[in-house]
């Protein structure tokens, strides 16, 4: 029989059924199907919670080895950086001691000096934690209220800093609540003392991107970069030697006799939750003032016995 009429087709028995390809678009389907049934319906969350939860010993089985090297080599490390902290605070500590004895020495020395010079001993100013609440409605100022008022005794004009500086005054007080007027508001201003050269000056707020401005200086002034500015306390409001600002630019032009000095606030306006309130010096001084007089009219009468008794 030749070769070419033989049938080469398969019999019926071993004949497929559907292709490959039917088989592979079937399969890409389902799949399909699947993933959005279960991204809409969630119907292989159970099924996946079972499975992990069978999983889980098998595979903290597995991390157990893993999670024991972890936690070796942490425990070294930690070791290092406790020793190395250990010696960084005792070095610390060493310098601050230093610090304090010499400090202690400045305060004794100048109590020393303005008793031989008869002046008044410095202020102790009193201080009120409080925390900022939100920042204020209007959007032409900068404002913040705090959760302290007049019933925890916060009074107008108070000064409210951080521990970076001076942040503002108070301008409004409720009972239980107050607002304050941040030193970039358009209408704050504060006297200030250049610490380099003692120049004193006045600062205004309002500038651009939240700066400062040192106006009505002389072209010539002794200005520069980088100077701190702090309180001169001329104003009875806030204590002398709270920093205020740092000096930015300095422009000096000839057809004007004045410099435009910009200023940027020490203190970081725009992230401050804690800060704490101070009281004015127009009040402190107040206060002293009657505990003087309370002070005298107290000493009168002793002084006035003790006089008329040494008559003969």
């Amino acid at each position: 029989m030749p070769l070419g009429t033989l049938d080469r087709t398969p019999p019926p028995f071993f004949r497929q059924g559907t292709t490959a390809l039917s088989k592979l678009l079937l399969c890409a389907a389902l799949a399909i199907f699947l993933m959005v049934a279960d991204a809409r319906f969630k119907l292989a969350a159970p099924a996946r919670a079972a499975l992990a939860l069978a999983l889980h010993p098998l595979q903290r089985a597995l991390l157990a080895p893993v999670d024991a090297w972890e936690r070796a080599g942490d425990y070294l490390r930690g070791t290092e950086r406790a020793m190395a902290a250990e010696d960084q605070a005792r070095r610390q500590l060493v310098q601050q001691a230093e610090r304090l004895s010499r400090a202690e020495q400045l305060q004794q020395e100048n109590q020393r000096l303005r008793a031989l010079l008869d002046l008044r001993p410095a202020l102790q100013v009193p201080s009120l934690a409080a925390e900022v609440l939100y920042e204020a409605s209007d959007p032409y100022s900068r404002r913040v209220v705090i959760d302290r008022g007049s019933r925890q005794g916060v009074v107008l004009g108070a000064p409210v800093i951080n521990d970076a500086g001076v942040l503002g005054q108070v301008t409004r007080v409720y009972l239980l609540s107050a607002e304050v007027t941040l030193l970039s508001d358009k209408d704050a201003a504060i006297p200030v003392l250049n610490t380099r050269s003692q120049q004193r000056g006045a600062a205004f707020g309002g500038a651009e991107g939240g700066a400062m401005e040192l106006r009505f200086m002389a072209a010539n002034a002794d200005l520069r970069q980088n100077d701190l500015l702090t309180t001169s306390g001329l104003d009875g409001v806030y204590p002398p030697g709270l920093p205020v600002a740092r000096i930015a630019s300095v422009e000096r032009r000839g057809d004007t006799s004045f410099a435009r000095v910009r200023l940027q606030p020490v203190a970081q306006l725009d992230d401050v939750r804690h800060v704490l309130v101070l009281g004015p010096l127009q009040e402190l001084e107040k206060m002293r003032t009657q505990a003087q007089a309370a002070s005298a009219a107290a000493s009168a009468p002793a002084r006035g016995a003790k006089a008329s008794g040494g008559k003969p």
